[in-house]
């Protein structure tokens, strides 16, 4: 049987009857006002891959679950999603369940969860012609449907405790992953066809964003209310190579997808964050979004100068939660301090990791949660 954090069973409720329901009012506005560089009253906080394998409940549901079975199950996604927010009552915002391959998936590629591997693409793209044997037009609402009903869901199931966040992976991400049929430390396969095939790259970028744009469109209509993009292989590129095949798709999801949801009167946050590309901040920090996610090897202090408008998120190194919990408290407040307490989102620089003590997640969140502007 599901309760909702105040008692009230929901197990009867479907998501068709959800759908016909106003979502509940909010309790907690914290994350959106700091997108938006609103007042606020504390520094909000939440992590990157909270529902994860470091919390054993999750690794119970992923006991007797699939990978792609629980983010393909509207009401699994949604358990696991609450997971955090019921263990921990500090986090300011809560992220849907999901993966950013399952955008691959809706372009008609075949993705596996490989226990000791990770995701694993079994018919990578090898040469251009492949790009044309995946779907050109996607309806991102019949392919990707589970994921809208996992955060109508969700989003009611929250009770209005804390916003919910939905996200994709960003075009050359993406692009990276269907190359080389997964992970790679060089991206050499990826790399080599921005460099042999660049037209079949921008096709299949462009094909790329119109899905990522229409899923995070469809995404805010379902129930999210902040919208983050990951750009995670960004540092395997030069500079150059970012401008050229990364910059313009980033660029074209925010202001496609901003001037459809002005449209359709949202007005939503949206967040981007690439990984390891402090070679292109500025350029980053200029595109338009709301929030630019620092990893660690940013210095935040130089980034806030580059655009003073823009919230920063992020960004202590996930290994910092291995420390002692004073060692992890001075570190938190350091952090903070850096970034000031205006136009700022507290989070780690990555995604937290599987083997990380959830009595340190809870040290953080207090840490961030206790920080006084004088510290």
């Amino acid at each position: 049987m599901t309760s909702t954090a105040n008692g009230n069973d929901e197990d009867d409720v479907t998501v068709d009857e959800y759908k016909a329901r106003n979502f509940p009012a909010m309790k907690n506005t914290l994350i959106l006002r700091a997108a938006f560089g609103e007042p606020i009253e504390r520094v909000p906080v939440w992590i990157m891959r909270q529902a994860g394998r470091y919390l054993p409940e999750f690794r119970a549901a992923r006991a007797e679950h699939d990978f792609f079975r629980v983010v393909q199950t509207p009401e699994l996604a949604c358990q696991v999603t609450l997971q955090p927010i019921d263990r921990f009552p500090g986090l300011d915002a809560s992220i849907i369940f999901c993966d950013i391959l399952v955008v691959p998936q809706a372009l008609g590629m075949e993705v596996v969860m490989v226990p000791g591997k990770g995701p694993t693409f079994p018919k990578p793209l090898t040469q251009p012609e492949n790009v044309d044997g995946l779907k050109q037009e996607v309806d991102v609402r019949e392919a990707l449907g589970y994921v809208m009903d996992a955060i109508t869901l969700t989003r009611h199931r929250l009770q209005g405790r804390v916003p919910l966040i939905g996200f994709a992976g960003a075009p050359w991400t993406l692009f990276s992953y269907m190359v080389e049929g997964g992970g790679s430390p060089t991206q050499a396969k990826a790399k080599r066809w921005l460099y042999v095939y660049p037209d079949a790259t921008r096709k299949l970028l462009s094909i790329l964003t119109r899905v990522i744009c229409d899923f995070l469109v469809a995404q805010v209509e379902a129930g999210a209310q902040m919208l983050q993009v990951f750009e995670s292989h960004g540092g395997a590129l030069t500079k150059d190579l970012f401008m050229r095949f990364a910059h313009p798709y980033l660029k074209e999801i925010r202001d496609t997808v901003k001037s459809r949801l002005d449209q359709l009167g949202y007005r939503i946050p949206m967040t981007v964050f690439g990984k390891d590309c402090h070679y292109a901040m500025q350029e980053i920090c200029d595109i338009g979004y709301d929030v630019v996610g620092l990893d660690w090897s940013n210095d935040p202090r130089q980034v806030r100068r580059l655009n003073p408008t823009v919230t920063l998120q992020g960004n202590l190194d996930p290994c910092a939660l291995y420390s002692s919990p004073e060692q992890l408290r001075a570190l938190t407040a350091d952090m903070i301090k850096q970034f000031g307490t205006r136009r700022y989102i507290a989070n780690l620089g990555h995604g937290i990791y599987p083997d990380m003590d959830p009595a340190h997640v809870a040290v953080f969140i207090d840490a961030v949660h206790a920080y006084k502007a004088d510290q």
